[in-house]
């Protein structure tokens, strides 16, 4: 459960547009928990926080972002 989990799967999500589809619909950090999961990466949602927007936004292509706090959605 690391932050190179976390990275690692949103590199996946980066070439993978229905993981992207199923991101833009978490509603929760731990709903992306859970998609992530679901692909093999095993990461708290508390290492979420532990990314800047713009490195969510790098290595994502925007699928999350972070407005006081966690929120998902574009």
């Amino acid at each position: 459960m690391s932050l190179e989990q976390l990275k690692a799967f949103l590199a996946k999500v980066k070439k993978d547009s229905n993981l992207r589809g199923k991101l833009k619909a978490a509603k929760t950090p731990e709903d992306v928990v859970s998609i992530a999961k679901e692909h093999g990466h095993e990461f708290t949602a508390d290492k979420i926080s532990n990314l800047s927007e713009e490195e969510l936004e790098g290595v994502s292509g925007g699928v999350c972002t972070f407005s006081k706090g966690c929120a998902f959605g574009v």
